[in-house]
């Protein structure tokens, strides 16, 4: 009975994070300040926009004032712990009455914000609480009752917390992006999920996210990790602006699914021919009357495994290589184990992580399966290592040409990028930068 109710009701993935993410309170006040010119054409639009027949608020006569300019003075974002963000905007005006001189304005507006998870699985920036306040920079007190009259007629206060709803719609439609699915070869891609609504503290805005990879549209189900990732405590004097933590099983679900793409099916040239090989494995020469060229043909024999250890990134390859001649009816007649262990390099360029094979760290070869006699693994090695070393580093780095798109929102870029290896995790600190068509 058990067993058929597990068929009948199939095994839902695991929902575990395995990378994540913490912007900083240096990151969020770099979002505050490029949002100032945003927020600027926002409540400009709204405060100077003057209805087909030039009435306010509903009145049946024109206006006799006017909003003449709008300057965003400040905006900042702090961490409320536990809760969300605080939001403030110092605004000021120039209202000018007829006949007389513009009238200088300031509109302050606090509001609280909080981050929901939607049912589709995307963040969604809303607003908690919003409190506007108007206020004439008059010191006369008649000036400041008449600057009052006029201010009530012009600025619509409850309108301005409806202004603070269109300010969310950029960083909004950013975190929307978040979730994107980026390719990694033709025919994979990955996907970045956020497991639940970020953690706010005063070291910054953490978030937890489940990498979910693709091969020709299916979703692969990667291994589950032995050991749960959690995002690592971090220095209280860091200067960068966001900091990104990748576990060691994002990286070996990356090469597992690459491998269930079957992007490491890689052929081997070779210097060798069949009379050259005849002459260390004599029994070759009986299978061929003509002299072919050596080919070797590389598949994994089960999966490949990163390695990350402090200041070290390797991985390790179990290959199984198949050596045989004939183009394109290709014979093996000798099989060979090939463990290999390769160094690591990984670095950042836009917002891919660049991962190179900087070296074969160590190699063995080993007879799987031969039609050729025992061969010694000494010999095996003689012959075959040099080009397995030479062109499997070669191959796995053509794999990954376009790197692998970090989590990131698709109008920010980073700078200042520094790539920290430690035992189970890799930490990307760098700074957020806007892209210059979005200034």
């Amino acid at each position: 009975m058990g067993a058929l109710l597990a068929l009948l009701d199939p095994v839902q993935p695991t929902r575990a994070p395995d990378c994540g993410g913490i912007l900083t309170p240096l990151g969020l006040s770099y979002l505050a300040e490029v949002s100032k010119p945003h927020a600027e054409v926002v409540l400009r639009q709204d405060l100077m926009a003057q209805r087909a027949s030039d009435l306010f608020l509903g009145s049946m006569e024109p206006s006799r004032n006017r909003i003449t300019s709008v300057k965003v003075a400040d905006l900042w974002l702090s961490v409320i712990p536990e809760a969300g963000l605080r939001l403030g905007i110092e605004v000021e005006l120039r209202v000018a009455p007829l006949h007389a001189v513009p009238m200088p304005v300031r509109i302050s507006i606090r509001a609280d914000l909080h981050v929901d998870m939607g049912p589709d699985g995307n963040l969604q920036l809303l607003t908690s609480a919003c409190r506007p306040t108007v206020q004439a920079q008059s010191t006369r007190e008649a000036e400041s009752k008449s600057s009052r009259s006029i201010l009530d007629k012009v600025v619509d206060v409850d309108k301005l917390c409806l202004d603070v709803s269109k300010l969310l719609l950029f960083p909004n439609e950013q975190l929307m992006s978040l979730t994107a699915l980026f390719p990694v070869t033709p025919n994979c891609q990955l996907q970045y999920l956020p497991l639940a609504a970020p953690v706010f503290s005063k070291q910054g805005i953490a978030l937890s996210l489940q990498t979910t990879f693709q091969v020709a549209g299916a979703v692969v189900p990667v291994p589950v990790s032995p050991v749960p990732f959690s995002m690592p405590e971090l220095a209280s004097t860091s200067t960068s602006h966001l900091i990104l933590a990748l576990s060691e099983h994002f990286y070996t679900s990356l090469y597992f699914t690459l491998e269930r793409a079957g992007a490491f099916n890689m052929t081997i040239p070779s210097m060798l021919t069949t009379a050259t090989l005849a002459q260390k494995i004599t029994q070759v020469g009986s299978l061929y009357h003509e002299d072919l060229p050596i080919t070797l043909s590389a598949a994994l024999r089960s999966s490949p495994r990163v390695v990350l250890e402090e200041g070290r990134a390797a991985l390790k390859l179990f290959l199984t290589v198949h050596i045989g001649a004939g183009s394109p009816d290709f014979q093996s007649f000798l099989s060979v184990s090939a463990d290999v262990t390769a160094g690591l390099q990984l670095s950042v360029s836009d917002t891919r992580m660049m991962i190179s094979t900087a070296v074969i760290e160590d190699a063995e070869l080993s007879l799987a399966a031969s039609n050729v006699g025992l061969v010694r693994a000494a010999l095996l090695e003689e012959l075959f290592l040099a080009p397995v070393c030479q062109q499997v580093p070669a191959w796995m780095d053509d794999v990954l040409r376009e790197g692998v798109h970090l989590p990131h929102l698709s109008h920010f870029t980073y700078t200042d990028v520094n790539v920290v290896v430690h035992k189970d995790y890799v930490l990307v600190p760098c700074k957020l930068k806007l892209r210059s068509t979005m200034a």
